[in-house]
């Protein structure tokens, strides 16, 4: 069992000086500060000059830590690159869609695939792993720093090779790949795999499949750099290795944590944005299972660089942020930065001190948060979160999908994010489940805009609904195959059998002034579409649309399946009806499958429940600073004083935490 929670920050010993050192230290120590990541940018530290690298004094900054109780997550510092390996060498560099090569500066400016990038990478590895690897304090490793988050897909000559290979591998042939991309359009058709071009900049748009999978490819080849890397700390180092990622960035985050030991990520959500920080714990928390997530950087108070800045979060906001992580999942919630860059791109951004050892205006904010954590931490240590029982499937390949078919400028991201949100505010625990999860101990199932559903989910959604389940996919769910292409069987393929319909018609309903119905309530319709009959003896109408270019053809239909039921929406209610249509729908399937785990908490108020040996523990967090009320079933017990609590409405203060064994 884990012996503590952590409350972390990013430190930059190698930027300041002895004495500066000595007073953050202290510092920290006042601030219940317990654990720092370190050394992401410190390769021109570190190896000043090819082949002469020292990690001495890392080892020291760790040991000082060590001595004043404070354990060290080390960084891989790959994604700065020193100069020595980019001057003059530009078939190292990234190269963007457009053709630029990226010049030394900022970060990740270098192509991760270069083969000798990644055997000075290697060596670099190697290096810290056997230096730093076996030392007291040293509890985490994380790989170079956000992957992709500043830059795509590259398009250099490295990459050109291995796009060719990478083509070979998964289709054979260059006739299997004509048939399967359908390259007969616009006379696209290859005779070899090397004059398959990278997207790059052409007079109008690219074949969807290769667009597409020249995505995956790269997503492949980030988790591919990775894997190498983790495999080279472990031959030192029994620390276990993670990467600081994020749903914003262009990766695959499934593929990527496979082969690490346990899920990270940064997030700047504003509290405004309260539902993207919650959709992150929910998320990270099953991309490894039964393992904590660490929140690895958030602000102290607002982020920032030279060209932009956020709103400072409310005092109360950051503790909130904190317990709501941990109740989530989290074993570890971390700030970017500690002490205040005095030079660099990130100058203006938030951090727990100033340039000149002030406290800044989140010092405060961090005190109370050690202070929750500090609270909180026996209570946490000794139960797990809950597994929801409403279960919303994550895809990163969806992102790849959207990116090269967006329609009206359409973002997964956002998407489903404002899909999650009405499931959160209604109360209902939920987890974001990736593609590849397990579907056991769910009852409810939503699949939003995911464009392709592969043979193995389908079997796996299907195989749930078998078992009592209830899916509900759509929209823009199950319209495109593997390679990016249409369905030449049947509109949505093998999910309309399933689901007990034929698709009539898929097209864009915006501007058309389509009208749906359903639960009783009316409202206008969206997105691009699809619309149903049932098949005889099939599907059941439950929402038909009413007015447009389609009346009386279904948007929304049910099909029994097994014990369960596929349940298809195929486009989106929108404005303020479409949002109280689409809560009648959660709310009448959330019924339908018996789910259990949800309050009355309503929007700004979180429930988090969690469960020990003996009891079952709900941490009450409100989150948007208006206060809050739950509605308890039955009498409980605070966890923090004692004191008993009845049964019936119970009240939060704005940004207030309550823990209640119930």
């Amino acid at each position: 069992m884990k012996s503590k929670l952590y409350h972390g920050t990013a430190w930059y010993p190698e930027l300041w000086e002895e004495e500066v050192r000595r007073q953050d230290l202290l510092l920290m120590k006042e601030a219940g500060i317990n654990l720092v990541r370190m050394g992401e940018f410190v390769w021109s530290v570190l190896e000043p000059e090819e082949g002469r690298i020292d990690a001495g004094p890392f080892a020291e900054y760790i040991a000082e830590l060590h001595k004043h109780g404070i354990d060290t997550i080390m960084c891989t510092p790959t994604a700065t690159p020193p100069v020595w390996l980019t001057h003059g060498h530009p078939e190292r560099l990234f190269v963007d869609r457009d053709g630029h090569v990226m010049g030394h500066g900022s970060r990740q400016h270098v192509c991760t695939n270069n083969p000798y990038f990644r055997e000075r990478a290697a060596l670099l590895a190697g290096h810290l792993g056997r230096r730093l690897g076996g030392l007291p304090g040293l509890v985490a490793w994380q790989l170079d720093n956000e992957f992709k988050s500043h830059v795509a897909e590259c398009m250099c000559g490295t990459c050109r090779t291995l796009w060719h290979e990478w083509l070979e591998r998964r289709y054979g042939t260059v006739a299997q790949l004509n048939e399967a991309w359908g390259t007969g359009v616009w006379s696209h058709t290859y005779q070899r795999f090397d004059q398959v071009p990278q997207p790059v900049a052409t007079p109008f748009l690219h074949n969807s499949s290769l667009q597409t999978m020249y995505r995956l490819f790269q997503a492949e080849q980030i988790a591919e750099f990775a894997d190498e890397q983790a495999a080279i700390l472990r031959r030192y180092s029994l620390a276990p290795v993670t990467h600081n990622s994020s749903v914003a960035f262009h990766l695959d985050n499934e593929q990527l944590f496979r082969g690490l030991d346990f899920a990270a990520y940064d997030t700047y959500a504003s509290q405004a944005n309260m539902h993207a920080y919650t959709l992150n714990c929910d998320l990270w928390r099953n991309l490894k299972p039964g393992k904590d997530f660490w929140v690895m950087e958030t602000s102290p108070s607002y982020a920032g660089s030279l060209q932009s800045y956020a709103v400072p979060h409310p005092d109360g906001y950051v503790a909130a942020e904190a317990v709501a992580a941990y109740a989530l999942g989290a074993g570890a919630f971390c700030y970017w930065l500690w002490r205040q860059q005095r030079s660099g791109s990130e100058q203006p951004h938030g951090s727990v001190l100033s340039a000149w050892g002030e406290p800044a205006l989140g010092y405060d904010q961090v005190l109370l948060a050690s202070q929750a954590r500090l609270a909180i931490e026996p209570v946490m240590l000794a139960t797990r979160p809950m597994q929801a029982e409403v279960a919303i499937t994550y895809s990163d390949r969806t992102k790849a999908y959207l990116a090269t078919e967006p329609h009206r400028k359409l973002n997964y991201r956002s998407l489903l994010g404002d899909f999650y949100k009405r499931i959160l505010d209604m109360g209902i625990h939920r987890d974001l489940v990736p593609e590849g999860g397990a579907l056991d101990g769910y009852k409810l199932l939503f699949t939003p805009f995911v464009h392709y559903l592969s043979p193995e989910f389908l079997a796996k959604a299907l195989a749930f609904t078998e078992a009592g389940g209830i899916w509900i996919a759509g929209p823009l769910t199950g319209g495109r195959t593997a390679e990016h292409t249409l369905h030449t069987d049947a509109a949505l393929g093998a999910l309309e059998h399933a689901a007990g319909v034929k698709t009539k018609f898929v097209y864009p309903m915006d501007g058309t002034g389509s009208i749906g119905t359903a639960f009783g309530l009316s409202a206008p319709l969206s997105l691009w579409s699809a619309v149903f009959e049932p098949l005889p003896g099939g599907a059941s109408v439950i929402g038909e649309i009413t007015e447009g270019r389609t009346p009386g053809l279904a948007f929304l239909t049910e099909q029994p399946y097994g014990r369960g039921a596929v349940v298809m929406l195929g486009s989106l209610p929108a404005g303020e009806d479409g949002d109280a249509l689409l809560r009648a729908l959660i709310d009448h399937y959330a019924q339908r499958a018996g789910v259990t785990l949800r309050t009355d908490a309503g929007a700004g108020t979180l429930v988090c429940p969690r469960r020990g040996e003996v009891d079952e523990v709900w941490t009450l967090v409100n989150m948007d600073g208006r206060g809050g009320a739950v509605t308890l079933p039955r009498p409980a017990r605070d966890a923090l004083s004692g004191a008993a609590v009845p049964a019936g409405r119970f009240t939060l203060a704005a940004y207030e935490y309550r823990l209640l064994q119930l």
